[in-house]
């Protein structure tokens, strides 16, 4: 199948499919006599893996090593599991960043109470006059991945 293909059964933009490919996530696929990439079922699961990965919020770093688990199938699941409670435990920190961010946006809200000039708004006023609470800096667990 060619890459329009591909991109219709997974449901990924083709851009994407390359990038993955050049990721190294992505087996390059075959070129035809006519210079098509020629795409396998294999592609499909391959890449359907990847986006499933991806909705989890997964990073690529992570989904490599996933799928390095996954071409090994005699190996131990063990480093499947570490990885995915590491990964949960970043998502769990996530959470509570999130949380004290909703916090402080419920606060800042909480000052401009009715609808008035935007000079006497006191959201705009707070934004720039007042330091908000420092903001844990968001922390990627894998930096530069997402």
């Amino acid at each position: 199948m060619k890459i329009g293909q591909l991109a219709a059964a997974t449901d990924t933009p083709v851009e994407t499919i390359r990038y993955y490919e050049r990721a190294g996530l992505l087996p390059t696929a075959p070129r035809t006599e006519g210079n098509y990439r020629d795409y396998a079922e294999s592609h499909v699961q391959r890449l359907s893996f990847i986006r499933h990965c991806r909705a989890l919020d997964m990073a690529l770093d992570e989904i490599r090593t996933l799928l390095q688990f996954q071409d090994a199938p005699g190996g131990d699941c063990g480093g499947v599991n570490a990885l995915l409670d590491a990964h949960i435990g970043h998502v769990a920190q996530r959470i509570r960043e999130l949380r004290a961010l909703e916090r402080q946006l419920k606060a800042l809200r909480s000052q401009c109470q009715a609808a008035q000039a935007t000079g006497d708004c006191g959201i705009l006023k707070s934004l720039a006059e007042e330091p908000l609470p420092a903001v844990q800096a968001r922390r990627r667990h894998v930096h530069g991945v997402h």
